[in-house]
């Protein structure tokens, strides 16, 4: 499974795919341009006839349907291949968890594969009631141990047979469910049908399902979401809450970079729930209980808060006619909890060290505004100029010309887009230099974009890798899908797409010097050093007045 990061940095930087990531790669999207109108044609005209005397644009090609349940539907026709990407987006993310269940959005993404009332098992009706009996073994069990381990003086020999009576019994009752688990079983029908990239994706704002169909098997995809979307069945749910945690050591525990991430949000975020893991603190995971995710589920995952995106080799008629007669009967959800918690403003640099048998490396971040804001452009024109490609500023200066870096890299939406969030910069020292003298040379890049105005020829460039990366991302049908529903979720409008690229080419150089001088901050700014296990440290100052170990 997969979760989320910055889109728009990964079209500019030629990386894109749905997650990652862990979830600091996690999930958050960035908003896209709209390249320019021309190449969109040349792009979105490629099924066209020569006959045609002029293509539609994207605003026309774009047909948009919502059911009276709230769901929305966007489909363009692409009729080159027999083929159909879609693109299931619910705006539900990390952040509409509540403290002490974090890590419930993307848990709950891992049991939506486990199938339906009719899907992935072989009789549901004789199933039921052991799953509903291991659910409250289950949960009466881990609240037995919980009350233990808080417990001062021991246990008694009672209470340690009561404990081992209801293990007994999970593990008995574990074993009579499995009996009825067809595994995989969803995954199996859309490959038997010609069905590819079946994946999903969790993020702090988004949680994404992914498939590319024959478009004949329309009817098949139809059936299986919708009764997805409706029934969820939770089953194996302590064996997937076990591979979740196991997923959890492995990128976030025993990584140094999923470690250095997850210490270095956590500290940036104070109030905010952009400073919680997306995946969770290990903690969380292992007191979530069937029915935390079922009432989760029910909270957040209603098709009110989904769009569908559909491209490909479709008839939007017959494509909404299908979608009305099935997804069209699960009622809407109740509205979900509002989100009121805001960041408060950072007053004063805050620091961390982490320690990892590994190579040293930096991260920085300055608070910032979210999508919609004008200043977000802005950041998106200092993102490009500062790291992308070969030609830019940081990997020019510190990787080519003073070699104190093996790479440098920039994040303008980090590590989401519905909220205030981060502008972020990491670095890798090349040996021997070290990560102060790394970030010297970046505060000095900062200070540089408050003193200097922007070349005319860096804005540019810009815009011309913008339109280039983003034409490049829409050729194929799975990204134009992933576009449409991502602006959809989290601009609250696809044409959002058509809009943003008009934000960043107004950008000017002053716009950047206002910008840098007012974020780039010692004040605003957290910084994490990934620092050897073991080694040695004496304090030496940067920039600012600071100290940091080396």
């Amino acid at each position: 499974m997969m979760t989320q990061s910055s889109l728009v940095s990964r079209l500019r930087k030629g990386a894109y795919s749905v997650w990652q990531m862990a979830d600091r790669l996690p999930g958050n999207t960035r908003h896209v341009s709209r390249a320019t109108i021309f190449l969109l044609v040349m792009v979105l005209s490629l099924n066209f006839s020569p006959t045609h005397a002029a293509a539609p644009s994207l605003a026309e090609r774009v047909v948009e349907h919502t059911l009276a349940n709230g769901l929305t539907v966007l489909m363009v026709e692409r009729h080159q291949t027999p083929v159909v990407s879609i693109n299931i987006t619910f705006a539900v993310g990390g952040i509409n968890e509540q403290v002490g269940q974090t890590g419930l959005a993307h848990l709950y993404e891992h049991m939506a594969f486990k199938g339906t009332r009719t899907v992935g098992t072989k009789d549901y009706e004789k199933e039921k009631p052991i799953l509903d009996e291991l659910a409250r073994v289950g949960t009466e069990l881990e609240q037995r141990q919980r009350d233990l381990a808080r417990k001062s003086g021991g246990t008694t020999t009672e209470e340690r047979a009561a404990v081992e009576s209801l293990q007994q019994r999970v593990a008995e009752l574990q074993a009579q469910a499995s009996q009825y688990v067809v595994g995989n079983e969803m995954a199996l029908l859309y490959q038997r049908h010609g069905g590819v990239g079946l994946n999903a994706s969790t993020g702090k704002d988004l949680t994404r399902y992914t498939i590319s169909l024959p478009s004949n098997r329309l009817p098949l995809w139809a059936a299986i979401e919708a009764d997805r979307m409706a029934n969820p069945v939770l089953r194996e749910f302590y064996k997937e809450r076990g591979v979740v945690m196991e997923e959890r050591r492995l990128r976030n525990d025993d990584s140094p970079n999923g470690l250095l991430f997850e210490t270095f949000t956590s500290l940036a975020f104070r109030a905010h729930g952009y400073g919680v893991p997306t995946i969770g603190w290990g903690s969380d995971i292992l007191s979530l209980t069937p029915a935390d995710t079922e009432a989760f589920f029910k909270t957040h995952y209603g098709p009110n808060r989904a769009t569908i995106a559909l491209v490909g080799d479709i008839n939007p008629k017959e494509v909404i006619a299908l979608i009305e007669q099935t997804f069209g009967k699960i009622p809407a959800a109740p509205a979900p909890p509002s989100l009121v918690t805001v960041e408060p403003e950072q007053r004063g640099e805050r620091r961390v060290e982490v320690e990892f048998d590994a190579e040293p490396s930096i991260v920085i971040g300055y608070h910032k505004p979210g999508l919609g804001h004008p200043d977000d452009d802005v950041f998106d024109v200092i993102d490009a100029v500062l790291t992308d490609g070969l030609t830019s500023r940081l990997h020019q200066k510190l990787v080519r010309e003073k070699r104190l870096a093996a790479s440098v890299n920039s994040d303008a939406n980090y590590p989401g887009v519905r909220a205030p969030n981060l502008f972020i910069l990491t670095a890798t020292p090349l040996a021997p230099h070290t990560t102060v003298e790394v970030e010297t040379a970046i505060y000095e890049e900062l200070e540089r974009l408050k003193r200097e105005p922007v070349s005319p020829k860096e804005l540019e460039k810009v815009i011309n890798n913008l339109d280039a990366d983003l034409v490049r991302a829409l050729r194929s049908n799975s990204g134009l899908a992933s576009q449409l529903a991502l602006h959809q979720a989290v601009a609250g409008d696809w044409r959002y797409v058509l809009k943003s690229r008009d934000k960043v080419a107004a950008v000017t150089a002053a716009d950047v010097q206002r910008v840098a001088t007012q974020y780039f901050t010692k004040s605003n700014r957290t910084v994490a050093v990934l620092v050897k296990k073991g080694n040695g440290k004496t304090m030496a100052a940067v920039p600012g007045g600071s100290e940091v170990a080396r």
